[in-house]
C-alpha cells in the first residue's frame, strides 16, 4: 500500500484526540495517515523574518507532520490576501467583497512554489499526494515542474463559482490551467463539478470524455463527486459521553420548558447570520402567540478578526441581536443568546440534542457539516427538525430537511413555525431519512472512496504535457 501525503494550509492533526476538540475531518485524515504510514504537510502558523525552507517534523498522536514557517509578507499576501480576500469571497459569490490586488496574487504563487520546494524532497516514488482546498490550488503544477510524477489529487472544500463570476478574477485561466497538473479533482456536489466543467468547456474550449474526465490545456484530469460527512460513531460517542450528557442536561434545564433553536457557525459573511436573525425577527412579528416560548442559541466563534469585513460584520451582528432582544425580551425571556466563543465537540453534541430546531442557513457554503452533526445528535424517539439552506452543499443530499431560501425572511419565518409545530410522527420520519444520509456519507467512506479513486489512476498520466517554469503547458 503506497504512503499517503496530505497537504493543507494548516495541519490540523490532533495533538491529543482524547481531548474531544479535534474535528471529524482531522480525525479521519489522521486515521488514514496512520494506516498508510503517511505524512501531513502544511504551514506551522508561525512567521519568521527570513524564509528558510527547513521543515520541522513532529509526531502528533501517531501522525507524522512536517511544518514550514512563512514570512510575515507571505502570510499577508498569500493567506490574508489572496486566499481570504480574493478566492474565498469569489468562490462564495461575493464579488462585492473580492479584493483583486496584484501583490496578493504574487504572494499566492510564491508561497505555493515555496511549499512545493520544501515538500518535493520529502516525496518518495510511490507516494500518493492529496492536496486540500483553495489555498494550494497551484501546488501540483509547481511539484510537476520539480519533476514529481506521483499521483496527485486535489479536493475543494468550498463551492466552485459560476463561470460569469470566475472570469472577473485576473488570470483566472492560469489558475484553472494549474489544476490540470492534478490527476484527480474532487468536489462535494454535482453542481460544483458541473460549474467547473462549464468553465473548462465554455471558457477554455476543453472537452468532457464521458467517463468523468476533462481534457484541456493539452492535458487530461479525472474528476469526481465525493460528498464529505462526519465521523458518525465518534460524534455519537461524544454525544453520549459524560460531558455531552452534562451539556444536554444544562441546556434542557436552561430552556425552562421553552423550545430551543440552535445555530453554530464561525463568523463569516457566507453563513447568513444576519439574514438568519432577521428571519427569526420576522417569525416573532408573525407569531406573537409563540413569543416567550422559543429562543435561539447562536454560537459564533470569531474568525479572521484582523480583516475589516469581518470586524464590520461582527459589529452588525452585535447590533442586530441587541436590537431584537431589546424589542422582544421580557423579564424572564430573551429571544437570542448570542455567544462569541468555541465549544468542544462533546459540548456541541449536547447543545444540538437539546435543540428542537437546527438552523443551518448559509447564503452559500461548502458541505456544512453542522447540518449532519445536528441530525446525528438527535434523540431518535423525539428528534428535532433541521432547517437547511438550499445553498449549502448538504442540501443536495438532505432533501428531508426543511429547505429554505435564506435571503427570504418570510420563508425562514414560515419554516421556523412549521418546524416548531411539526407532529412527532413526521419529525421521526424525516429524521430517520436524514440519519441514513449521515451514515451513508460518513467521513471515513468519503476518505476511502477518494484515496481508492486516486490510487486507481495510472502513474504518469500527466507526463505528456509537462509544465514549464513560465506557467505554459505544451499542447498535446
Amino acid at each position: 500500500m503506497p504512503r499517503l501525503i496530505v497537504v493543507s494550509n494548516r495541519v490540523s492533526a490532533p495533538v491529543d484526540p482524547a481531548a474531544g476538540s479535534a474535528g471529524g475531518l482531522a480525525m479521519a485524515l489522521s486515521a488514514a495517515l496512520k494506516a498508510y504510514d503517511g505524512l501531513w504537510f502544511g504551514w506551522s502558523g508561525e512567521t519568521v523574518e527570513t524564509f528558510t525552507g527547513e521543515p520541522k517534523f513532529e509526531d502528533r498522536a501517531g501522525v507524522q507532520v512536517a511544518l514550514v514557517d512563512l514570512e510575515a509578507q507571505d502570510v499577508d499576501e498569500y493567506y490574508n490576501g489572496y486566499a481570504n480576500k480574493t478566492l474565498w469571497p469569489l468562490f462564495h459569490h461575493r464579488v462585492d467583497l473580492t479584493a483583486y490586488e496584484r501583490s496578493y496574487g504574487e504572494g499566492y504563487e510564491r508561497v505555493n512554489r515555496r511549499f512545493a520546494e520544501v515538500l518535493a524532497p520529502l516525496i518518495q516514488p510511490d507516494d500518493l499526494i492529496w492536496v486540500h482546498d483553495y489555498h494550494l490550488i497551484p501546488i501540483a503544477r509547481d511539484l510537476r515542474r520539480l519533476g514529481i510524477n506521483n499521483r496527485i489529487g486535489f479536493f475543494l472544500h468550498t463551492p466552485w463559482p459560476v463561470r460569469q463570476l470566475l472570469v472577473t478574477l485576473p488570470h483566472h485561466r492560469r489558475l484553472v490551467e494549474s489544476m490540470f497538473a492534478y490527476d484527480l479533482i474532487g468536489f462535494h456536489t454535482e453542481e460544483w463539478l458541473d460549474l467547473f466543467r462549464d468553465y473548462v468547456v465554455s471558457e477554455a474550449r476543453g472537452e468532457i470524455d464521458g467517463l468523468g474526465g476533462l481534457e484541456c490545456f493539452g492535458r487530461k484530469v479525472q474528476t469526481g463527486v465525493f460528498p464529505i460527512g462526519i465521523d458518525v460513531d465518534a460524534f455519537t460517542a461524544a454525544r453520549d459521553s459524560r460531558e455531552g450528557v452534562r451539556t444536554y442536561d444544562r441546556m434542557a434545564a436552561s430552556a425552562a420548558f421553552r423550545s430551543m433553536m440552535v445555530g453554530v457557525d464561525r463568523l463569516d459573511y457566507s453563513k447568513g447570520l444576519e439574514e438568519r436573525m432577521l428571519g427569526y425577527e420576522q417569525f416573532l412579528h408573525d407569531n406573537a402567540d409563540m413569543r416567550g416560548g422559543v429562543f435561539l442559541v447562536q454560537v459564533t466563534p470569531i474568525s479572521r478578526d484582523d480583516v475589516d469585513t469581518y470586524q464590520d460584520m461582527r459589529a452588525r451582528l452585535d447590533a442586530t441581536a441587541g436590537r431584537i432582544n431589546g424589542e422582544f425580551a421580557d423579564m424572564d425571556w430573551q429571544p437570542i443568546r448570542y455567544l462569541n466563543r468555541s465549544y468542544r465537540r462533546d459540548q456541541l453534541a449536547g447543545i444540538y440534542r437539546a435543540a428542537r430546531v437546527g438552523l443551518v442557513t448559509p447564503l452559500r457554503d461548502g458541505m456544512n457539516l453542522v447540518a449532519k452533526e445536528y441530525v446525528a445528535a438527535q434523540n431518535p424517539e423525539d428528534p428535532g427538525v433541521l432547517i437547511l439552506s438550499r445553498f449549502a452543499g448538504a442540501a443536495e443530499q438532505m432533501g428531508e430537511a426543511l429547505l429554505v431560501n435564506p435571503f427570504s425572511r418570510e420563508e425562514l419565518s414560515e419554516a421556523i413555525h412549521k418546524a416548531l409545530t411539526m407532529p412527532l410522527e413526521e419529525r421521526i420520519r424525516k429524521w430517520q431519512a436524514l440519519m441514513q444520509v449521515v451514515r451513508d456519507t460518513d467521513v471515513s467512506i468519503w476518505r476511502d472512496a477518494y484515496v481508492k479513486a486516486l490510487n486507481a489512476l495510472p502513474v504518469g498520466e500527466t507526463d505528456d504535457a509537462p509544465f514549464h517554469r513560465d506557467g505554459r503547458a505544451d499542447a498535446a
